[in-house]
């Protein structure tokens, strides 16, 4: 439904026409307030975000991540990090507050300058970010794939005039649950590394599972398989990123061995896990800019944002 990208989008005050934008904001709106609704209604827990902490997502190994640089302060005399990804934060309160929780956290990613042109990542943007206590991945699955499925239904309903205003409302479909799964080792096999192109080619949403990533998805060292999943949507690409937790700590302490991630950053978490208080869990981040340039036929997902926030591209506002 993305189609493909000529220019950078402009922010707000220097469009000469901005009814496509009002438009935009309408469908925003909706989305956020529907989504939201629905994780409420399912005993859901709604937390405010975390901007600033010495513990944050460490995106590494992960071959999806591009980071130019890292956000780094000194508040009260200690260092500090902008928000990557509030995924320690959130495992820690499906373990101790409520078995199920979620937040609109915003993240800080400071994406290497040729992803400009991707459309589809930003340096500043939004995730709904949620975690369900003793979950196991097809819980999480079953429940997005619900989310989905109503929200697109109903968005078709609520919002037909400017579903056709932005030239969409045809292109939206009511797919049929659940999704296609496939293994990422498998589309590896089949296209070489470039199988996420292959799979935006896809009619409908898909899971893609097996994915090696960060210390905290769930990884069988027998099986070499990793419990984790995405959601990609036609055209536009992964939307959603997911997985079982790992809470065991002589586990978590192998994997950050292994991968060359720093102990003394997450010594909360390990603590935890070493007194059994981490519990297993499993949950996602959606993109909500990604959803919701994907649903409005959006260029670039900083078509999304008044102030666009497009890697190597700094405004003014």
């Amino acid at each position: 439904m993305v189609y493909p990208l000529k220019e950078i989008p402009k922010p707000i005050y220097e469009e000469a026409n901005l009814e496509r934008r009002r438009t935009i904001a309408k469908v925003t709106t909706y989305t956020l307030k529907y989504f939201t609704d629905f994780f409420i209604k399912k005993g859901f827990e709604w937390f405010l975000p975390i901007i600033l902490s010495k513990t944050t997502d460490p995106l590494w190994p992960d071959p999806g991540a591009s980071i130019e640089k890292r956000i780094e302060t000194e508040i009260y005399g200690e260092n500090v990090r902008m928000m990557l990804s509030m995924i320690v934060h959130k495992m820690v309160i499906a373990s101790l507050l409520t078995p199920k929780m979620f937040v609109l956290s915003p993240n800080i990613r400071i994406e290497k300058r040729e992803r400009a042109f991707t459309g589809i990542h930003c340096f500043e943007f939004t995730q709904l970010d949620f975690e369900i206590r003793y979950a196991s991945s097809k819980d999480v699955m079953s429940l997005v794939e619900e989310l989905f499925k109503e929200y697109l239904n109903d968005i078709k309903r609520d919002l037909k005039e400017e579903l056709k205003f932005l030239g969409t409302y045809e292109k939206i479909n009511n797919y049929d649950l659940p999704f296609k799964v496939y293994d990422r080792e498998e589309l590896e096999s089949k296209f070489g590394k470039e199988w996420e192109e292959k799979v935006k080619e896809e009619k409908t949403p898909v899971w893609i599972v097996n994915i090696p990533r960060e210390f905290y998805d769930f990884e069988d060292f027998e099986k070499g398989k990793w419990d984790n999943y995405d959601l990609f949507l036609p055209n536009i690409g992964e939307v959603l990123s997911g997985s079982r937790r790992e809470y065991e700590y002589e586990k978590i302490v192998k994997k950050m061995e292994r991968d060359g991630v720093r102990k003394e950053n997450y010594s909360v978490l390990l603590k935890l896990a070493k007194e059994g208080r981490l519990k297993p869990s499993a949950g996602a981040g959606i993109g909500i800019e990604r959803v919701i340039a994907w649903i409005c036929g959006c260029n670039h997902i900083g078509e999304v944002q008044p102030f666009p926030r497009i890697p190597g591209y700094v405004f003014e506002l």
